[in-house]
């Protein structure tokens, strides 16, 4: 089992685009509308926008760099090629820790929803592995399971809205309620952070691309068309959601897309969100797995990560090792720790690695350039200000993780 060995090239457009689909609309659609209610309150569908936008430019960041880059690793990748070693590792450490704790966190959501208490923390380690099983059988089957995923959570998604604006309680004057003074511009672009980070599942595609047929081609279509997709029923889900139960309602709400499907009585909708809730947990878990062992893969490749984690299936053709070691650590998290509501790190590593996939796309030359130069300006500057506004805490836990990271690879610099 060569380490050097390459990734089998068996992802078309469509199945690159599920992937990424599978990603973005996970369970943050079926919750971040709260909190973001909380912090913006009618000006929600402002920062709902201004996050499309920034997710537009990173986007169109990673589909020219995966173009030029068709190799796994995505933004570690294109942070070593185009602006050093250090920027490429930051990256990687920052999507792989903080994505590590994320598929402990999406496994606990999938088992909350599907589960009573008492059996979430092993309906959850069973997640883990089978979906772990999954991935280590080929990119294929990876595509075929989520196909199946995508499907149940955008039914599940359907019947919401339908139920939201067909109940009798959608009233137009609950999108504007509570703007008579202004917006808030703190609290817009707190809510656009927010929900920024349900849409980042684009770069999924992207650490994939060694995986991909004619990638040069495929990557920017299946980014870009993904990412549409997602905007979409983002944009749709959250007006159906503020017209049956305005900014105050929905700020308050434990379970708020629950509650603008039954606001109208259609109480019978609640099991279609749960199945639908634990779905897009699934979906998300699975497409973690996958960009993890990917971004694990590049960097062992170049020692940043134990070099037996660069191991490549001979006849599955996927990262085995690196996947299988994923399984683990995320089954020890989620037998002893519980990262739902912890995990604020992750979101400022998530801006970090799009602010350098941002930086190294301003560094292409015009012959490799599909996208205006400003779009990866004005994707750098949104990384920046939408860190500005998360709460210090999630900044410091970054930082130290980021600390941490930098201190590992000093060690193992300075060791030879």
């Amino acid at each position: 089992m060569s380490d050097q060995q390459g990734l089998a090239r068996r992802l078309g457009t469509t199945d690159a685009m599920v992937i990424g689909l599978g990603s973005m609309i996970g369970a943050g659609v079926f919750s971040a509308f709260a909190p973001a209610a909380t912090a913006a309150g009618a000006g929600l569908l402002v920062g709902l926008a201004i996050a499309a936008v920034v997710a537009y430019c990173n986007a169109t960041a990673s589909a020219q760099l995966a173009a030029q880059y068709p190799t796994s690793g995505g933004t570690y990748v294109y942070g070593r090629e185009r602006l050093g070693d250090w920027w490429g590792f930051l990256a990687g450490w920052g999507f792989v820790v903080g994505k590590t704790a994320s598929c402990a966190a999406m496994a606990l959501t999938f088992a909350a929803y599907a589960v009573p208490p008492a059996w979430q923390r092993p309906v959850a380690v069973a997640a883990v592995v089978g979906l772990a099983a999954v991935n280590y059988r080929g990119v294929t089957r990876t595509a075929r399971l989520t196909r199946v995923i995508v499907v149940v959570v955008l039914l599940a998604l359907a019947v919401v809205v339908v139920a939201a604006l067909l109940g009798g309680q959608a009233d137009p004057v609950r999108l504007t309620a509570g703007l008579a003074g202004g917006l808030d511009p703190y609290g817009v672009l707190q809510s656009a952070g927010l929900l920024f980070f349900a849409f980042a599942g684009y770069a999924r595609i992207a650490t994939m691309g060694e995986e991909v047929r004619e990638p040069a081609r495929t990557i920017p279509r299946a980014i870009v068309g993904a990412l549409a997709i997602a905007v979409a029923v983002y944009a749709v889900v959250a007006v159906a959601a503020m017209l049956a139960l305005g900014p105050d309602r929905l700020a308050a709400s434990r379970a708020p897309l629950a509650d603008a499907a039954t606001a109208g009585g259609w109480d019978w909708v609640v099991p279609v969100v749960a199945v639908g809730g634990a779905a897009a947990a699934l979906g998300a878990l699975l497409a973690l797995i996958a960009g993890i062992g990917r971004t694990t893969l590049a960097m062992a490749r170049q020692s940043d990560l134990p070099r037996w984690l660069a191991a490549v299936h001979p006849r599955y053709q996927v990262p085995h090792r690196a996947e299988i070691a994923l399984a683990v650590v995320v089954c020890v998290l989620v037998l002893t720790l519980d990262l739902r509501g912890a995990i604020g790190f992750s979101s400022f590593g998530v801006l970090l690695y799009y602010l350098v996939a941002n930086l190294a796309a301003f560094t292409q030359p015009a012959e490799r350039r599909r996208f205006p130069r400003w779009l990866q300006v004005l994707g750098a500057a949104g990384c920046v200000l939408l860190v500005a506004t998360l709460p210090w805490q999630a900044v410091v836990a970054g930082l130290a993780v980021f600390a941490v990271g930098a201190g590992y690879r000093a060690v193992r610099l300075a060791a030879g």
